[in-house]
C-alpha cells in the first residue's frame, strides 16, 4: 500500500495533533497556522469533489460547483476507486 510510504514519526505527531482537536474552531486555528490558504482550500475542494462523486454527480456538475479542474476530479476519482478508502471511511461516518 502506498500509505505505508507515508508513515513516519513526523506524520504520526501531526495526526496525533489533529486527533487531539476538540472542535471545528480548533481545526480552523491549527490549519491556519499549519498551511497556506491555498493549500487548505485545495484540501476542502478535494473533499467536496469526493463527496459529490460518491453522490453520483457528473464531472461537469462537480467542476461547476467546486471550480475543480477535471484533473483534480480525476485524481480524486482514482483515490476513491483505488486508494486507501480514506474518503469512504470519513464520508460514511459523516452520513450517520
Amino acid at each position: 500500500m502506498q500509505i505505508d510510504k507515508l508513515r513516519g514519526k513526523q506524520l504520526d505527531q501531526l495526526f496525533d495533533a489533529i486527533l487531539s482537536l476538540e472542535n471545528r474552531e480548533e481545526c480552523y486555528r491549527l490549519f491556519d497556522d499549519l498551511a497556506t490558504m491555498n493549500e487548505i482550500q485545495s484540501l476542502g475542494q478535494r473533499f467536496q469533489v469526493a463527496k459529490m462523486l460518491r453522490e453520483g454527480a457528473t464531472y461537469n456538475a462537480i467542476e461547476k460547483e467546486t471550480n475543480a479542474s477535471t484533473a483534480t476530479i480525476s485524481r480524486v476519482r482514482r483515490c476513491i476507486d483505488y486508494g486507501s478508502d480514506g474518503y469512504a471511511t470519513v464520508l460514511e461516518r459523516m452520513e450517520k
